[in-house]
């Protein structure tokens, strides 16, 4: 059997995807399995031993790209797919399987789009409550469609010859145990836990014997820059840095990270190390670290969760009333065992 997965347009959540992809394989055995996604997502897909093969999708976030669509489909209807499943809920990651003439095309119903998908379910929130468990009922038979009870946890590989390589290029030192902070959020500042909340801590941490490593995007340099400032000894800023396929080896050097409800802390849990995760404007009842080795921070206020971007009330209390002090009270517990 031959199946094309269109991915989801978030990290986080093609890192989550990687449990549909283990699904399937199960379901399917000796399946070949294809991944249709954006160009940023395919050092993840490098990552998970499910996926035979990814192809990039060549529009922007977005974009409708409707010839662009076309093309890639006619491209792949030479592979003869049995199946595609279509992960995002909208019109657009629907239009490529259709051009490819796929002849089960599943994804979820609604958003207009019901000539796009022909094997059309219904979206349960009640019964499929987590990001993750939406994915992998997809790729369950339509007759029994919910997930397993165990879903498989994303488990990326990491490439130890290139974590050396990195660590000798940009000057780091190992002599200290690694802590990693992702203060970024691409969705908005209300995922953001204060900088000045990330700066205390990394003094603490430092003073503690620790190292501070702050991994993020070209746009999160300056957060880091803030968060470095006087402990520069001990607080490496390597924002923007690396790339997405650097910063998994580097990451799987820590033992802790300290991090938004991001999509690095998607791929902190999906390396092994453990994960202290702040919650705000969200809630890790949707998308939480897949992974035991976890500590949630969340204080589930009556405003909470508002999934906004910015805090409708002006207060952010959210974030606020998480102190640097109960990070590290956290962080000690987890280094002292």
């Amino acid at each position: 059997m031959k199946i094309l997965v269109c991915g989801p347009s978030w990290v986080g959540d093609m890192v989550m995807a990687q449990s549909l992809f283990m699904t399937l394989k199960k379901l399917n055995p000796g399946s070949i399995l294809h991944v249709l996604a954006q160009g940023w997502s395919l050092p993840i897909l490098s990552r998970m031993p499910e996926v035979d093969q990814a192809f990039e999708l060549p529009v922007g976030h977005g974009e409708l790209g409707l010839k662009k669509r076309y093309q890639i489909g006619r491209q792949l209807a030479g592979n003869c797919y049995d199946q595609a499943i279509v992960v995002p809920r909208s019109i657009k990651p629907a239009l490529a399987p259709f051009f490819a003439g796929i002849p089960i095309r599943t994804g979820y119903a609604g958003q207009g789009r019901f000539f796009l998908i022909n094997d059309a379910r219904k979206l349960d929130k009640s019964l499929l409550t987590m990001t993750v468990q939406r994915q992998v009922a997809l790729g369950c038979p339509k007759d029994s469609f919910q997930p397993p009870a165990i879903i498989p946890r994303p488990h990326l590989i990491v490439d130890k010859a290139n974590q050396k390589r990195l660590v000798q290029r940009l000057g780091l030192k190992t002599d200290r145990p690694v802590i990693a902070f992702f203060p970024g959020a691409e969705y908005g500042p209300t995922k953001q836990w204060p900088l000045e909340n990330f700066r205390r801590l990394a003094a603490d941490i430092a003073a503690n014997g620790y190292q501070v490593w702050i991994f993020g995007s070209p746009q999160d340099k300056t957060y880091g820059q803030t968060i470095a400032q006087g402990d520069s000894a001990y607080v490496y800023n390597l924002a923007g840095k690396t790339s997405l396929n650097d910063a998994i080896d580097l990451i799987a050097v820590s033992e802790i990270a300290v991090t938004n409800d991001s999509g690095l802390m998607h791929i902190a849990a999906a390396v092994g190390v453990h994960v202290e995760a702040i919650y705000g404007s969200t809630t890790p009842d949707y998308t939480p670290p897949l992974t035991e080795r976890k500590n949630i921070h969340y204080l589930g206020l009556d405003c909470s969760p508002c999934f906004k971007r910015k805090c409708p009330l002006g207060h952010f209390n959210c974030m606020d009333q998480i102190t640097a002090s109960d990070l590290m009270a956290s962080v000690a517990r987890v280094t002292e065992k």
